[in-house]
């Protein structure tokens, strides 16, 4: 297969991530076929102005296959796919959790690969209205991504999954390699259990401070989307000092919040946990 030619199959084209995807390879000099069951989504994906083809046909002549259907799925659909896809070819998610927990259908001679995007960083320097407005990726502001593949996958492999990996999360900056456990790692645990935990942390302390405290509410935003901002450059990039007294009241808020083993959601068992609970497995349930 070439990299800058490849034939692409998108399975759930008519779904949230389906539509994201698909809308730069649509702009791409890949051949593309896109795939989606429900009724809905195949309005959705003919409202965008493009064909529909049935599973089997899309992916049987297709070098890299895109599932872009929800990770509570990805198992049962990868059973469906896989068997019907051509020798060489490369299944591709955009998301570790089924591929970590085993749930992928395999065959020998298919390559498995997984990419997410990092999403544009909080320091990205923007200079367009574009990239101002694109706070997921993919449309106008600049993403890394980060990325795992078979041990064994040839280097033909590896380039043709980075160009597609390149294409539906563009404009790319780079693509990181990982091992699938150490993409797992990073989301959840890092970017979901952590980062999206304490967004919605200060989602919930802002409230209190509108609610139950009784400060304006432009005031009160006004002094968190600011300070968001500073706390962030000043803890991630040591771009200035905490001053003495905010110090201390950060330790303040270490010991109220957070709880002294919370590093242990690193351990491989809680891992294993909470990626079985995202995916709805038995395991999870009888904790």
């Amino acid at each position: 297969m070439s990299a800058e030619q490849l034939t692409v199959a998108v399975i759930g084209a008519g779904g949230k991530m389906g539509l994201r995807v698909s809308a730069n390879l649509q702009k791409s000099a890949h051949t593309v076929y896109y795939s989606e069951n429900s009724p809905a989504g195949q309005d959705r994906v003919r409202a965008e102005g493009r064909d529909l083809s049935s599973t089997e046909d899309a992916i049987k002549d297709a070098d890299v296959v895109i599932l872009a259907v929800p990770d509570t799925a990805l198992g049962i659909v990868s059973q469906g796919v896989v068997p019907q896809m051509k020798a060489g070819s490369i299944l591709l998610t955009l998301d570790p959790a089924a591929a970590y927990a085993g749930l992928l259908a395999k065959r020998d001679d298919v390559v498995q690969a997984v990419a997410h995007p990092c999403h544009p960083s909080v320091f990205l320097e923007r200079t367009t209205k574009e990239e101002w407005a694109d706070t997921f990726g993919g449309q106008g502001a600049p993403q890394n991504v980060v990325a795992a593949i078979d041990e064994d996958a040839s280097e033909d492999a590896r380039a043709a999954a980075e160009a597609t990996i390149k294409v539906i999360y563009a404009p790319v900056i780079d693509v990181h390699w990982v091992t699938v456990k150490q993409l797992a790692i990073l989301e959840p645990t890092l970017v979901e259990t952590v980062a999206c935990m304490i967004g919605t942390l200060l989602k919930e302390a802002l409230h209190e401070t509108v609610h139950t405290a009784g400060v304006p509410e432009e005031a009160a935003k006004a002094m968190l989307f600011g300070h968001v901002q500073i706390a962030l450059t000043n803890a991630l990039r040591g771009s200035n000092p905490f001053s003495e007294a905010c110090e201390i009241a950060i330790q303040y808020g270490k010991d109220t919040i957070i709880k002294d083993d919370w590093k242990k959601i690193f351990d491989d068992s809680e891992l294993d946990y909470v990626i079985a609970k995202m995916l709805k497995l038995e395991p999870a349930a009888q904790r």
